[in-house]
């Protein structure tokens, strides 16, 4: 099972790029949005989720690993997959999908390519509530999640992809060490956190989920 590459970019093609690791070409299905942040001859390291078929073998490439977390835990939606998935996360961060399942904001879920209004209204359904997917080297319960470095990692890219979900993550933890349950935790804060224009202080955050509880 391939966990991760981390190599040099040989080649990017539509759906896929080549990554050249100790001389051996790797094909990595990416999302656009992924894609286009790769450039020929860079660096990358890339975290991969391996799928094994009777008649082919598929990598699929993500820059973060709770973005390759994701990409698992929506593809346990019926009727999900992995070009789905692909598209949902090439248009939300994992933040924005979760904050989308506990409001049933089915109408950004539909914005994905190959997504109509039945399966987003199933995705939202399925996901609401559910815990959240395990990442490689960390569990998403423990709090902020740092991948190795890369060097076409930039703050801009670390903020989108990481930074709303370990802040988000850090006050449902707060509110389950309070005595709510993971469900009440997660829709309280999603509703708190979608009053905010800037990410707040995490006590802040709590504050106002808080008030959501007690409504």
């Amino acid at each position: 099972m391939i966990g991760s590459l981390k190599g040099i970019v040989q080649g990017i093609y539509d759906d896929r790029a080549l990554i050249e690791v100790q001389g051996v070409g790797y094909l990595v299905h990416l999302g656009h949005n992924a894609l286009s942040r790769l450039r020929k001859n860079d660096a990358v390291f890339l975290f991969i989720e391996t799928y094994v078929r009777e008649d082919a073998l598929k990598l699929f490439g993500f820059l973060s690993d709770n973005e390759r977390a994701w990409f698992v835990q929506l593809q346990n939606v019926s009727g999900v997959g992995a070009k789905v998935a692909l598209a949902i996360l090439d248009i939300m961060t994992p933040g924005q999908i979760m904050q989308a399942a506990e409001l049933g904001d089915k109408t950004s879920v539909s914005r994905a390519s190959g997504v109509g209004p039945k399966l987003a209204q199933r995705i939202v359904l399925e996901l609401k509530g559910r815990a959240l997917p395990s990442t490689l080297y960390s569990a998403p319960e423990v709090g902020a999640f740092t991948p190795p470095s890369s060097e076409i990692e930039t703050p801009e890219l670390r903020r989108e992809a990481l930074g709303d979900m370990s802040l988000r993550n850090g006050a449902i933890s707060a509110l389950q060490n309070l005595g709510f349950s993971g469900a009440e935790a997660m829709n309280a804060v999603a509703h708190a956190y979608a009053k905010f224009d800037t990410d707040p202080e995490l006590s802040e955050l709590v504050k106002h989920a808080l008030k959501e509880l007690k409504q």
